[in-house]
């Protein structure tokens, strides 16, 4: 099992102290298994344990080798990710930093420990994908491109120092969340030998190759998601899957669909499965999972499940499908029978779980090897751990990451609650977070945390912010108002052209039926929210007069300059809307909370990342800039470097949900400071 920690450690030696409440610093205590890898054998299995350098200030992942039986638990190697078993199962390629050289993909020998760095890449790889041999890795790397200079300037006289030149843009996507700038590349297919060598490029053109790779069980043939459009800025999901020969570096087009088409895996048999849908430009879609028998005939699965399949494999016999999707906010892993037209999911696990380190997001991971099932699994008390899946769905712990952290906190309780829609009587779920030592008699205040995208799901999982709402003293509400994925195309579809719009109704009719199971002071109600959840943030403050304070985190407020601002403007404009917006200025304006904002009473803090690519800081500086010509209460808060993933760095998470207490606090919430 993990060492023990420092942290507990002292605890133990203190004499088994009685735990305390969550504190901010605790951050850097956390980990969590992602990424895991099992042996063709079924016997063992590699993940990286996840968690956040104190030092550095940033996420660090270590390979660790389990082996499934529980008998024994190993440190691999340091600062790595993307293990992956050779078909052999003896050696393990992975990608991890080479001094100052960025990463590069290296082979370990696991009986004997040595270790051979098989690539020098100018740029990190990804995807990386054993063939079935043995004898070689594909992986994908981007390539610039050959672009002539658009202007020449004039020699500069030696030791001058003259200012960067100017930087010429001419690709529609010229910029990224968390990337910044790019670079003019492609991403493109590679072939490395697996004892190392020059890697060879596959494929070419203006085009880039998506991962996952799939190899053909001969190993002559790799099949590969791209979008090859002409106008694939304009048409972003209409990828298709390509397979090319390796002699010849040959394409062939295996899919035509109108839609995306990703995640292709070979069955040992040549069968091929893949995942997307066909494209009907709703604000939602649900993935099927779709297989390519060996005579090209394909067929589509899932559709009666009405839930989007988030990831498929084909288990090591090749006789079934092993699939995972979300059902009201809960992760599951299910069979399906790939020779049944119409086939049933089988449920073989659920309660998966990511990381926490954030907000409670519905997500997981999980492998099969040798007929053995490994999920990454938690709860609102934990973040992800290994597990074995077991008869009748019983869960065998591989890990118990945080038991020393734990073991000394009070975590917050979670319980589960529903409402009906005021709108139109509809089903709504929602949990709620109590305090440590909540009675019901205490009237606590509640704070109503909204979750982003807006297609996306909260879930009864672990959240290392949540829990410290819940630590300062607060009832914290969340859930999944309509537009919320889990709950099946019709009900995500609610807000398509038409967000924000009722689900904000969904949100108070939620907090509602919280300060109706009791405990709560209703006259001390907060609200915060990032992303679609600042969106909702920001409309619910223009409409009612409810909370006390809000905190509106990296929101959309004008959606015209966001359509013309973001990272993914071909995408907003065509799917979120029915028209660009210089030819429905009006529908534009009608759904941007800047047009409520003549209503706002409520102090109102904005907070947003100064990189953030996807809602620029420009949409948070309009509402901070509206707010103050109206003598609304207000701060903004910028976040130095901070792309749209705030929480990505663990100084910036607990500065995001400090200020957000701390906000509160001023106007009657409790104190931001009882970690001290």
């Amino acid at each position: 099992m993990p060492m023990i920690s420092s942290l507990a450690f002292l605890a133990l030696q203190a004499g088994g102290a009685a735990p305390t409440l969550l504190r901010p610093i605790d951050v850097f205590e956390l980990e969590w298994a992602t990424d895991p890898a099992i042996a063709p054998s079924g016997r063992e299995l590699v993940y990286v344990r996840a968690g956040f350098d104190r030092l550095a200030d940033k996420r660090r992942g270590d390979l660790w080798r389990v082996a499934v039986d529980g008998s024994w638990q190993r440190p691999l190697v340091q600062n790595a990710s993307s293990p992956r078993y050779a078909p052999d199962g003896q050696r393990l390629a992975y990608v991890a930093a080479a001094g100052d050289e960025g990463a590069e993909i290296f082979v370990r020998w696991l009986s004997s420990g040595d270790t051979a760095q098989v690539t020098r890449l100018p740029r990190a790889p990804r995807a990386l994908t054993w063939s079935p041999d043995g004898g070689s890795l594909a992986f994908v790397m981007d390539e610039p491109r050959t672009k002539a200079s658009f202007v020449e300037l004039p020699k500069a006289p030696e030791g001058a120092h003259w200012a960067e030149p100017p930087v010429v843009i001419e690709r529609f996507h010229y910029r990224a969340d968390g990337a910044g700038y790019l670079e003019d590349t492609d991403a493109q297919l590679f072939l490395v030998p697996a004892d190392g060598g020059t890697p060879r490029r596959v494929t070419s053109g203006p085009f880039d190759v998506d991962g996952p790779l799939a190899w053909s069980p001969d190993g002559q043939r790799i099949v590969f998601s791209s979008n090859r459009r002409a106008d694939q800025d304009l048409e972003p999901t209409d990828s298709e899957l390509w397979q090319v020969t390796l002699a010849d570096g040959a394409l062939t087009q295996l899919t035509t669909r109108y839609g995306p088409d990703s995640s292709p895996m070979f069955a040992p048999d040549g069968r091929l499965v893949y995942l997307g849908y066909d494209e009907a430009r709703l604000g939602y879609q649900s993935r099927l999972v779709y297989v390519r028998e060996l005579d090209g005939t394909t067929r589509a699965l899932g559709a009666e499940l009405d839930r989007s399949i988030d990831a498929v494999r084909w288990s090591s016999a090749g006789d079934a499908l092993l699939v995972r999707y979300v059902d009201d906010g809960v992760p599951y892993v299910a069979q399906l029978d790939p020779a049944s037209p119409t086939p049933v999911p089988r449920v073989l696990a659920q309660g998966l779980a990511g990381s926490g380190s954030g907000r409670p997001y519905a997500e997981g991971e999980f492998v099969e090897g040798g007929g053995v099932l490994v999920v990454t699994a938690g709860d609102a008390t934990r973040p992800a751990d290994l597990a074995v899946v077991e008869r009748e769905g019983r869960l065998r712990w591989l890990t118990r990451l945080n038991e020393d952290l734990m073991a000394q906190r009070q975590l917050a309780p979670l319980r589960a609650i529903s409402a009906r829609s005021s709108h139109d009587g509809r089903a709504l779920s929602g949990w709620v977070l109590t305090p440590p030592g909540f009675q019901p008699e205490d009237k606590r205040p509640l704070l109503l945390e909204i979750h982003g995208g807006p297609f996306q799901a909260y879930g009864p999982c672990f959240s290392f912010e949540l829990q410290l709402y819940a630590a300062a003293g607060y009832v914290v509400v969340y859930g999944n108002p309509r537009g919320s994925t889990s709950y099946g195309a019709e009900f995500a579809n609610q807000i398509h052209h038409a967000y924000p719009s009722y689900d904000a109704n969904d949100l108070t009719d939620l907090v509602d039926a919280a300060i109706a199971g009791g405990g709560v002071d209703p006259e001390r109600q907060f609200v915060t929210g990032g992303s679609g959840g600042g969106v909702l943030t920001a409309w619910l403050v223009g409409t009612t007069e409810r909370f006390r304070a809000a905190v509106v985190v990296k929101p959309v407020i004008n959606w015209t300059s966001f359509a013309l601002t973001a990272d993914a403007s071909g995408y907003f404009t065509r799917w979120w809307f029915a028209s660009f917006p210089w030819e429905d200025p009006a529908g534009y304006w009608a759904r941007s909370p800047l047009s409520k904002v003549g209503a706002v009473t409520t102090p109102t803090m904005v907070m947003t990342g100064e990189q953030d690519f996807r809602t620029p800081i420009s949409e948070s500086e309009q509402l901070y800039q509206a707010l103050k010509l109206r003598g609304v209460d207000t701060a903004l808060v910028r976040i130095p470097g901070a792309s749209h993933g705030i929480a990505s760095r663990p100084s910036r998470l607990m500065a995001k949900a400090l200020h957000v207490m701390a906000w509160c606090e001023r106007y009657g919430g409790p104190s931001a400071t009882w970690w001290k």
